[in-house]
Formats: C-alpha cells, sequence, structure tokens
C-alpha cells in the first residue's frame, strides 16, 4: 500500500490532483486510516495507470470514469483501443510534422487542410465511448443529448453564463450575486446534460482550471481568471 504522497511521487500526479480524483469517485483510495491518510494499492495504480492513458487521448474525467465504471470494461482490450488511438495520433502529428516542414523548407503556403483533418481519432474514440458507456450518468448524458439538435445553442447558453460569471469577477466568489450565478449554472447542466450534484459540480469546478481546452474557452468569453475565479465560487456555493 503507498500514501497519497508516494503515489504522487511516483506518478508525477499532484497530490491536490488525487485528492480531487478521489472527490469526484474517479480514483478512490483503497483505504482510508483511521487518521484520515489514504492508502492506494496495486489495484488503484492500475486504475490510475487507465485514467492517466485516457487523459493523454484527451478524453474528459466524467467519460473516463463512465468508461471504467461500466460493467462490461475489459482492461486487455481498452488499453488495445488505446494503443491505437495513440497510434493515430502519432500518425496525425508525424503528418502535421511534415506539412509545416515542408512549408519552412520550400518557403510556399500550401493551401491544404486535409493534414487538420482527425475525423478518424475522433471516430475511434466515439466507438470507445459507445463500447464502454453504460453507466448510468453517461446513459443520462446520452440521452440529454439526444433529445435535441440544437446543441450549439445550448453551448452558446453555457458560454453566456461564463460571461456573466467574469463580469462579476471583481466581487467575492461568495457574494450572494456570484452564488446565483452557480446555481443558475448548476440547474443549467442539470437541465441539459447530466445530474448536476454539489459534488459533481465541485469536480466540474477543478476541471475548468486544469483542463485547458476548459479554462481558456471559460477566460475567452469571461476575462482572463474567469475559469480561476468559477472555481473558487463553486467552492464557497458546495
Amino acid at each position: 500500500m503507498r500514501t497519497v504522497k508516494e503515489v504522487s511521487k511516483l506518478t508525477g500526479v499532484s497530490v491536490r490532483t488525487l485528492h480531487h480524483y478521489d472527490a469526484i469517485g474517479l480514483l478512490k483510495p483503497t483505504e482510508v486510516t483511521k487518521a484520515g491518510y489514504r492508502l492506494y494499492d496495486d489495484t488503484a495504480l492500475g486504475r490510475l495507470q487507465n485514467i492517466l492513458l485516457f487523459r493523454e487521448l484527451r478524453f474528459p474525467l466524467k467519460e473516463i470514469k463512465a468508461i471504467l465504471d461500466s460493467p462490461d470494461f475489459d482492461p486487455s482490450e481498452a488499453l488495445a483501443q488505446q494503443i491505437r488511438l495513440l497510434e493515430l495520433q502519432y500518425k496525425h502529428l508525424g503528418e502535421l510534422i511534415s506539412f509545416a516542414r515542408e512549408i519552412q523548407e520550400k518557403g510556399v503556403r500550401k493551401m491544404d487542410f486535409h493534414v487538420f483533418d482527425k475525423s478518424e481519432i475522433e471516430e475511434y474514440k466515439a466507438e470507445a465511448k459507445e463500447k464502454w458507456g453504460n453507466t448510468k450518468e453517461y446513459k443520462e448524458y446520452e440521452q440529454k443529448q439526444g433529445e435535441t439538435e440544437d446543441f450549439g445553442e445550448k453551448a452558446g447558453q453555457l458560454m453566456k453564463l461564463f460571461a456573466e460569471l467574469g463580469a462579476l469577477r471583481t466581487l467575492p466568489p461568495a457574494d450572494k450575486a456570484v452564488q446565483g450565478k452557480i446555481k443558475a449554472l448548476q440547474n443549467f447542466i442539470t437541465s441539459n446534460y447530466y445530474a448536476c450534484t454539489a459534488e459533481t459540480l465541485r469536480g466540474l469546478g477543478q476541471m475548468y482550471v486544469e483542463d485547458e481546452r476548459f479554462k481558456n474557452n471559460i477566460d475567452r468569453v469571461g476575462g482572463e481568471g474567469t475559469a480561476a475565479f468559477v472555481r473558487e465560487a463553486i467552492e464557497a456555493y458546495c
């Protein structure tokens, strides 16, 4: 059994991230001592290894949890899928490098955009999600996604909420106006995506800061520092 600090040192995953994975149910410690120390066995480390591989493949934390918690999850088959996805990404990166070098060497701006096409990677990821996404939360998410074709409108409404939160970021995170927006955010996620409990919302707040894609998009609509502000406001709310 290893302590959380030993696992952090072994894997390079920060103690804070391991605590976050515990909070959202992604990676629970094997045992918690009476003194409150988290301990992890080899099975937990194997799950962490899977988490890190899926993170390298840019799977969101909620999708990773759905995959790993699926009753049909087969570690060996999942590893084969991970290897295939990594190979596709390696191939894609190699094509991009060759494309950029050709421009650099010839000094010609080619009007060729096929090297930016990631459809093969996305199709393979979709297959993995379809195979393993059998948990209640994942099915709920898929059902609500299928209830309307107006995905762009929902995304726009979500970004509008972040923009409104960004406009309030000079206020304390616990301010009544800010907390009202966080409640609206929680309600919106529950209505349009999946049941957003306090635990889920706290996990999302952490992801808004840790995942560069979320952070950049939120800061883009709300202003620099909005993602961090939203995370702090969520902590106060929860």
